[in-house]
């Protein structure tokens, strides 16, 4: 572990979270007031993350008393003892290549890889007026929704902190709650259509094999 603290950069807390938030602007699109709010909380969520990574470490603080008598050879206020489950499951190489950074890089490209190709399927079913019924959402309603739920675990990942923990389970609830309420307002549109594709597509986490839903009820399995 490097013994040099790294905290009180709050430019590259700046930074950092422009970043990714435009990153995911770029992807999501947000445009209804819905898309917004989903998009506002996943920003809240990053800020906080850097916040902590690179401004002021609220969580080492906070822990420095148990963190210190479990892991007293570590000195937790060096930047990359940040990666408290890297420090905790004993790997002690660049934290980078810690087996929870990697994993935690999948879940973050994959989550952005979910929201370009939901979003491309979303925003040509909406030019043409009809159900996006394509790409991801053939096996799940609500893709883009578990897009940001995979980015912010993902990081969690990465770099846990008190505050995203308590934030991750609100957001969650907060989409879930968001894409029920959408499904009312897209089945009051579109009728026995969305209800056929509702009765065959599980709304979060899909099944082993992939089905197309038309409009009249037909199902073809892949």
């Amino acid at each position: 572990m490097k013994d040099t603290p790294a905290y009180g950069l709050w430019s590259l807390v700046l930074i950092n979270s422009l970043v990714f938030i435009i990153f995911a602007f770029s992807f999501a699109k947000p445009q209804s007031k819905r898309d917004w709010r989903s998009f506002s909380a996943f920003s809240a969520f990053i800020v906080a993350l850097f916040a902590e990574m690179y401004g002021f470490p609220l969580t080492i603080y906070l822990l420095s008393g148990w963190l210190s008598s479990k892991f007293p050879d570590v000195n937790f206020f060096a930047h990359d003892s940040g990666h408290l489950l890297e420090v905790m499951f004993g790997w002690r190489s660049n934290p980078h290549f810690g087996p929870f950074h990697l994993l935690s890089s999948a879940f973050i490209g994959g989550g952005f890889w979910l929201l370009a190709a939901s979003w491309r399927v979303l925003y040509d079913a909406q030019r043409a007026h009809r159900l996006a019924m394509t790409g991801p959402y053939v096996r799940v309603r609500h893709p883009q929704y578990i897009g940001f739920v995979l980015i912010m675990f993902g990081f969690l990942l990465q770099w846990p902190t008190l505050l995203t923990l308590v934030m991750f389970p609100i957001l969650v609830v907060m989409y879930v709650r968001l894409a029920f309420r959408e499904e009312r307002e897209v089945a009051a549109e579109f009728g026995e259509e969305y209800e056929h594709y509702w009765r065959h597509t599980p709304p979060f986490f899909p099944k082993l094999s992939a089905q197309t839903v038309g409009p009249r009820g037909d199902v073809e399995r892949r």
